[in-house]
């Protein structure tokens, strides 16, 4: 599987970089503020770059078999598998922390059910287009996904990118719901960058310390299952993501091919988005992380990526609540390279 990342525009970059050198104020005096306009511009592909009038937030949604406290290692997170279901409707409303974030920045919030397991029959039907399963695969005991069942997901994730681009987006975020995510992202990371477990699992909902023993001993045995198995990203997928997972990388792989910048949230998304860059190195070009979560293994997936979040605010949410909470600071870079005065126009 082949795909074709365009580089972002360089000359539009180091034009950006010497106007923000003229500006008035001192040189460098605004930091990380000038770094990102310089990536809008190159992002873009103008100078200035565009305004970031139309902000979209695609929540995928799914539960993991992993997640079932009946399971072999037990809860391996403070909530019932029931709340995925529940929030899909939470989305709906309106009241769940990104939407109510969200409309603080102007974002629009979609929420697609890829792999709930709890009953949504009273939803829009455009919340269950791109469904692929009931639930994944409990990653400790068994493959998450059956065959041909990434693939899907990734090309439903796709086809979702290329319609919110095609409405209009300037921006996309990656949200995530699902019960039991953390500890799907911990193994996805540990799977690519050959951690051990106790390395990058963490308290994910807020479980205590016994929760967590429990989570590193679902990601230790998730990753000896399938230690012997030939690996590519779509088999990881398969063996230890999720079709949300998939789908999650499908949305912002197609953005990078579409040109189209993506602020990466949490750790689900930036696990998604590690696995992703497998299947397209050139595509972390056209990714900004939102903020720092509290889970360690998005640091390392951040750290594999090259990116260094913009926020650092300690939180745990997912959602993509994070990511829009650093829209403000994205527009305030398109603002000062496109409205700041010259220091050659002084009088």
């Amino acid at each position: 599987m082949r795909f074709d990342i365009p580089l972002p525009d360089d000359t539009a970059r180091l034009e950006a970089l010497a106007h923000l050198d003229g500006l008035v104020k001192p040189v460098g005096s605004l930091g990380r503020v000038e770094e990102l306009a310089a990536w809008l511009a190159a992002a873009h592909g103008s100078m200035p770059p565009r305004p970031l009038d139309d902000v979209r937030v695609v929540v995928f949604a799914g539960d993991h078999g992993v997640s079932d406290p009946a399971g072999p290692h037990g809860a391996v997170s403070a909530y019932p598998r029931e709340v995925t279901a529940s929030m899909v409707r939470v989305f709906l409303a309106g009241t769940s922390g990104v939407t109510v974030l969200a409309r603080q920045v102007g974002a629009r919030v979609r929420v697609l059910d890829i792999a709930v397991d709890g009953e949504l029959a009273d939803v829009p039907a455009e919340v269950t287009a791109h469904k692929i399963r009931r639930g994944s695969g409990s990653i400790d005991v068994t493959d998450a996904l059956a065959p041909g069942e990434a693939e899907r997901a990734l090309a439903a994730g796709m086809a979702v990118a290329d319609a919110e681009i095609d409405a209009g987006a300037d921006l996309l975020i990656p949200g995530d719901m699902g019960i039991g995510n953390s500890t799907v992202a911990a193994t996805l990371v540990a799977a690519v960058l050959g951690l051990p477990a106790e390395d990058v699992v963490g308290t994910g909902t807020g479980v205590n310390e016994a929760g967590r023993a429990r989570k590193v001993a679902a990601v230790r045995a998730a990753l000896a299952r399938t230690a012997d198995r030939a690996s590519d990203p779509l088999s990881t997928f398969t063996a230890l993501g999720s079709a949300c997972a998939a789908a999650t990388a499908g949305f912002v792989l197609r953005a990078a091919e579409r040109r189209t910048p993506v602020l990466l949230d949490g750790v689900f998304s930036c696990a998604a988005a590690l696995v992703c860059a497998e299947l397209a190195p050139e595509a972390p070009r056209w990714w900004l992380a939102g903020h720092r979560s509290t889970e360690p293994s998005q640091a390392f997936a951040l750290k594999a990526l090259g990116l260094t979040p913009l926020l650092d605010l300690g939180l745990r949410l997912g959602e993509g609540s994070g990511a829009v909470q650093a829209v403000p600071l994205l527009r305030s870079a398109q603002a000062v390279i496109s409205e700041m005065g010259l220091l050659a126009d002084l009088a």
